[in-house]
């Protein structure tokens, strides 16, 4: 049986989560299908969806692949952001996303409010900046207006997407490394390119054309990489974007046992930093959804967070003591 989401998320436990929603039956709604009916624009729905919410919520968006009939979003809730807006920022957000009340838009406008409606508005600011920095709700509003326009276009009804959504936390920075690394090469691992950077709706494009446009800084809406010592007065995905590209290069060249490729003698200095076993890597990176269940990270660190949720066994506990070491 599925475990309750507030089993699966735990932002005091780890800020970063990798989110899944897949098609109904996996089929190709997003993309070509057997049938040679092209909905390819889909995945540019999707796309633009998750980074205009990443403007909404308090959340950064560190990585995205956007496939035929799935996607994959790596997300870091940003909980301190949300905390410091004002009461007037969450209602101006909120609205943004849904229609908002009389009482919601007067408070906008500036108009005088009663003390017992005012009292009854700030119990709802309440929780609308608890709905702004939750998960749960960031996918309901992604995967909710995208499968309302999909069914408009074939005027149909029913369901889009498969039941709820599969998230994985991301416990340290090997997982969180080799979780990003997987989501950016998704479409190469499906032939749907050849490298990342001819990678359609993903981060990683928008990412390498951002740096061959000579942008001084990364994408506005996707978190920064900030290097191996993170500046303190802001947050950061915590490796060098440059190590982590040439990275993402060479894991995507390496062999597979499905996959022509080759793996040379050197690697990475980016797995030597971290004490990573190059062929632990190549598995992690390549088969991380199939081998992690919903905590990843170091064997001690899913031991810790499984006694503090109540667990009785260790999702995934073999994998991470012999990959994630």
């Amino acid at each position: 049986m599925p475990k309750p989401r507030n089993a699966q998320i735990s932002v005091e436990a780890t800020p970063f989560y990798h989110c899944i929603s897949r098609c109904v039956r996996q089929a190709y709604l997003c993309g070509q299908d057997t049938d040679g009916r092209d909905y390819s624009h889909r995945r540019k729905w999707v796309e633009s969806r998750i980074l205009f919410l990443s403007s909404v919520f308090a959340m950064d968006v560190c990585a995205y692949a956007v496939m035929s009939n799935h996607f994959h979003v790596v997300l870091h809730v940003n909980a301190s952001n949300a905390a410091s807006w004002s009461d007037r920022e969450v209602v101006r957000r909120w609205n943004t996303l849904f229609t908002g009340t009389e009482l919601s838009w007067r408070y906008l406008r500036g108009e005088p409010i009663e003390d017992a409606h005012f009292h009854l508005l700030k119990k709802q600011i309440a929780v609308w900046r608890q709905r702004l920095a939750c998960i749960s709700w960031f996918m309901r509003c992604l995967n909710e207006p995208i499968a309302r326009m999909a069914n408009r276009e074939d005027g149909c009804t029913g369901r889009f997407w498969e039941g709820r959504f599969k998230s994985q936390a991301l416990l340290d920075e090997k997982a969180l490394l080799a979780c990003l690394a997987y989501v950016d090469l998704n479409p190469v691992r499906a032939n749907l390119a050849r490298t990342p950077e001819g990678s359609q709706y993903t981060s990683i494009q928008r990412r390498i054309n951002a740096l061959k446009s000579e942008q001084s800084h990364q994408p506005a809406k996707l978190m920064p990489f900030t290097g191996s010592h993170r500046n303190k007065s802001s947050q950061g995905i915590p490796f060098a974007l440059d190590d982590y590209l040439a990275l993402v290069d060479w894991t995507g060249r390496a062999q597979r046992e499905d996959k022509p490729g080759y793996i040379h003698q050197s690697y990475p200095p980016i797995l030597q930093r971290l004490n990573f076993d190059p062929n632990h890597w190549l598995t992690a990176s390549h088969k991380f959804e199939s081998h992690f269940r919903g905590w990843v990270g170091a064997f001690y660190r899913l031991k810790s967070v499984c006694a503090k949720l109540g667990y009785k066994r260790i999702p995934g506990g073999a994998n991470a003591r012999l990959l994630l070491v």
